[in-house]
């Protein structure tokens, strides 16, 4: 089965098993983590077709054609080599969480958001984070990495 994973289309074995374990074991990207298995935790969130899903809960054969996007794909790389990290993971660079488990999917999850909402509000931020936990109790610090994200997206 062929997916296209991070603008690239991939020969993947195993279309039966879930996404997550496609992603790392076959393609080696390792950015998606497994969490609770059980699409409760958030940490598998992955980008299907611009939309926040859980990985744990779909197999890679249910993806079909519609492209995935992992925390991999949010870089742009120059022809150069140089790397210029997505608006979202510089804020989070810049707004470290302490563990970072559940970093993947509050990222991907923010970009969903702000690909629909450039610049939200508090409210809207926590709404669109509320389904994906950290077992460190970072939420304050999950909202103001959105919000400078916001910002960063509007810079020229």
């Amino acid at each position: 089965m062929r997916l296209l994973v991070n603008g690239r289309q991939h020969t993947v074995e195993h279309a039966d098993e879930p996404l997550v374990w496609v992603l790392r074991d076959e393609l080696g990207l390792i950015g998606t983590r497994y969490g609770c298995g059980i699409g409760a935790c958030g940490c598998c969130t992955v980008l299907l077709a611009g939309e926040p899903v859980r990985s744990c809960q779909l197999t890679a054969a249910e993806v079909g054609d519609r492209p995935v996007v992992t925390l991999e794909g949010l870089a742009e790389r120059g022809a150069d080599g140089t790397v210029t990290l997505h608006p979202v993971q510089q804020a989070f660079v810049e707004n470290p969480l302490q563990c970072g488990w559940c970093l993947p999917g509050h990222v991907l999850t923010a970009v969903a958001l702000l690909a629909r909402d450039p610049d939200p509000d508090e409210a809207a931020i926590a709404e669109a984070a509320r389904p994906n936990l950290c077992r460190c109790g970072g939420y304050n610090t999950i909202k103001a990495a959105v919000a400078r994200a916001a910002e960063l997206a509007r810079e020229p």
